[in-house]
C-alpha cells in the first residue's frame, strides 16, 4: 500500500459526507470536494445530484490529483506528508506550500520543488509538523476576522490535533510511496544537482 493510499482515507474520514452550510465559503460539498472541484474532474457540468452521488473511489481521486500531488507529498518526509497534504485539502495547494515553506525557511512562492525539498529534509520532521500545524491552526483562527473559527473552530481543531498527532507518530517510518511523473521529474532534477 502507497502512503497515499494510507493517508488519503484519514483525510476522506474527516471530510464527512455531502453539505451545504450557508455559513461556509466552500458551499456544497461532499466528501470535501466542491461542485467546481467535481466538474473539473469528474464530472463536466456535474450537478448537485451528481456531487451527492460521489463514491469513495472518485474522492480519492480527486484528493490524490488536486492535494497529494500538487504538494508533492510523495517526496516528502512521513508525517511531514500528510500534515502538508491535510492542510492543502483545507486552505489550497500554495497556502500549505508557503506555510511550509516559511518553515523551513525558503522562498514562500506556493510551490514545492528542489529547494523546498532539500530544506523539509535538512529539518527534523517533527520540527516541520510541529510549526506547520501551528501556522495552519493559526490561520484557520484568522479567517475572516475570526468569525469562521465561532462556527467551525471546534472541528477545526479537532481535525488539526487528529493531523498532528498521526503525523508525528508516522516520523520517521519507511514507507512505500508511488511518485507522480511530477515528482519523478523533481527527483531527476535533484539527483543532477547532487551529481554538480
Amino acid at each position: 500500500m502507497t502512503r497515499a493510499e494510507q493517508i488519503i482515507p484519514l483525510i476522506l474520514k474527516h471530510e464527512g459526507g455531502y453539505v451545504n452550510n450557508p455559513a461556509d465559503p466552500g458551499g456544497a460539498t461532499n466528501k470535501g470536494i466542491t461542485i467546481n472541484t467535481f466538474r473539473r474532474y469528474i464530472k463536466p457540468g456535474g450537478t448537485i445530484a451528481d456531487l451527492k452521488a460521489l463514491t469513495t473511489a472518485q474522492a480519492t481521486v480527486v484528493y490524490k490529483r488536486q492535494y497529494w500531488d500538487a504538494v508533492l507529498a510523495d517526496m516528502l518526509p512521513a508525517g511531514v506528508d500528510y500534515t502538508v497534504a491535510d492542510f492543502a485539502v483545507n486552505s489550497g495547494p500554495s497556502r500549505a506550500a508557503k506555510v511550509l515553506q516559511k518553515v523551513v525557511g525558503v522562498k514562500q512562492d506556493g510551490r514545492i520543488g528542489p529547494a523546498t525539498l532539500k530544506a523539509v529534509n535538512a529539518m527534523p520532521a517533527k520540527e516541520v509538523i510541529e510549526q506547520v500545524n501551528a501556522k495552519r491552526l493559526a490561520f484557520m483562527k484568522s479567517i475572516k476576522g475570526g468569525k469562521l473559527w465561532k462556527t467551525f473552530g471546534r472541528g477545526w481543531q479537532r481535525r488539526v490535533d487528529d493531523v498532528l498527532t498521526q503525523s508525528l507518530r508516522d516520523v520517521g517510518k519507511v514507507v512505500l510511496k508511488q511518485p507522480s511523473m511530477f515528482a519523478g521529474i523533481i527527483a531527476l532534477i535533484l539527483s543532477l544537482f547532487r551529481k554538480g
